[in-house]
């Protein structure tokens, strides 16, 4: 090749270039959906630190009212779900995506006013949190039925995979960031940056093109509808063995979650910049997964891969409740994080691609809404359930009942012919 035709050093080693030829982020549209994910996601640890460090710290929240914040972001799931996802099926999923990005950026963004205004109280934390619940029970559905509209079915636990390394790269840099950014401006001011970063993923979502067309059927009706996509998920056993094991994991997630930051703060003392720093562990627990995710899933199986994670979170939670409050205290609540992120990424990576493997492209938005619904309901009374345990009996004992909880299941999804026999990604 001729000196003046050989390519440039920015040629040879551009972001196309270093990517493997049969990767999905060779794909302009995916890539696309890719960094949208990777923006929101480190706007979203920004605002998991410093919302609850808000109320925790700066609004002096009880176990009970974080019980109640963690439940109010929960509970438009199980009230909206269902209506949502026949709306889904009618409508195209893009533009709802796009239109949840800015409506929780607004929300976000109204903490650091009502603080500005002296008018923050825990009230108003549960009204945002109402809301962030509210838009993500359509406009998350509508994201995980974009990434069917865009992935082949057979490759979406290597999707899913990959956008939980977009996530974990946000979960190591993201909590570091907001714990400076706390240290520096205070809790409620670091949410205009996750504010900012929402409007710039969606303006990233806004150059995606997708070819959907949704016609209403004549005959369309409401109600017969949402009994479809009911029926559906009742009728297949893949979908309901998840959603018990899943709904069961989320009951145990959201009673540790409500007590995590408050045993951080108050047990092991620990200021806003260090559990900032302490979540790091949790990004480098997500990036170790989702890099060994796929290849374990599909040695052991999309069941017992989901088994295996569930163990995971036990043994985090477990070593946490009965950690002292000192430094080995401290490694335990980076090691229970770290086992949280892992086994996470195991149980969601497969989760996900199955439900949306089994499901035929019409019923997406029914199906994913009613599995959706089936699977929070366990998680506000968990949340509940989390907050009265830790302000009744102590906060280790939300631990140690989240512990019990999720190693029972891994016991019991063991057992389960259904969970353990997948040994692949079913086909329609």
């Amino acid at each position: 090749m001729p000196k003046s035709q050989s390519p440039s050093w920015l040629q040879r080693y551009s972001l196309k270039n270093l990517i493997p030829p049969h990767d999905l982020l060779r794909d302009f549209v995916y890539r696309r959906l890719w960094l949208s994910i990777l923006i929101s996601s480190f706007g979203a640890q920004i605002t998991l630190l410093a919302l609850p460090l808000t109320a925790a710290v700066l609004l002096n929240a009880s176990p009970t009212q974080m019980g109640l914040l963690t439940f109010m972001e929960i509970f438009p799931y199980v009230l909206l779900s269902l209506p949502s996802g026949v709306w889904l099926d009618r409508v195209k999923k893009l533009p709802v995506y796009i239109a949840g990005e800015i409506a929780i950026s607004i929300a976000v963004a109204s903490v650091p006013i009502a603080w500005w205004l002296d008018l923050l109280n825990m009230t108003w934390l549960y009204v945002v949190g109402f809301m962030i619940g509210a838009v993500n029970t359509t406009a998350g559905t509508a994201a995980q039925i974009v990434l069917t509209q865009i992935v082949p079915r057979e490759r979406l636990v290597e999707a899913h995979a990959k956008n939980a390394l977009a996530s974990s790269g946000s979960e190591v840099a993201g909590p570091a960031t907001a714990g400076a950014l706390i240290k520096l401006l205070g809790a409620p001011l670091t949410l205009f940056a996750d504010a900012f970063l929402l409007l710039l993923s969606a303006t990233i979502l806004r150059k995606i093109k997708i070819h959907e067309v949704r016609e209403l059927a004549a005959d369309a009706n409401f109600w017969r509808d949402l009994q479809q996509g009911l029926l559906f998920v009742a009728h297949n056993k893949i979908l309901v063995a998840l959603a018990i094991t899943v709904g069961t994991w989320q009951l145990a997630y959201n009673a540790a979650l409500v007590v995590q930051i408050l045993f951080a703060t108050r047990i092991l003392g620990l200021s806003e910049h260090a559990v900032g720093l302490s979540y790091v562990c949790m990004g480098i627990g997500t990036i170790s997964a989702s890099i060994i995710g796929n290849k374990i899933s599909q040695k052991l199986g999309p069941g017992v891969c989901m088994i295996t994670g569930i163990a995971i979170c036990s043994l985090g939670w477990g070593v946490l409740a009965i950690a002292p409050a000192n430094l080995f205290g401290v490694i335990a609540f980076a090691f229970m994080l770290v086992c949280y992120a892992v086994g996470g990424v195991f149980i969601f990576i497969n989760f996900l691609a199955l439900r949306q493997a089994v499901t035929p492209e019409a019923l997406l938005g029914r199906t994913t809404s009613t599995m959706r619904w089936l699977t929070l309901i366990p998680a506000g009374p968990g949340a509940l359930l989390g907050g009265w345990l830790g302000e009744h009996l102590g906060l280790r004992y939300t631990l140690g009942f989240s512990c019990l909880c999720a190693l029972l299941l891994a016991s019991l999804a063991w057992r389960s012919p259904t969970i353990r026999a997948i040994k692949s990604i079913p086909k329609l």
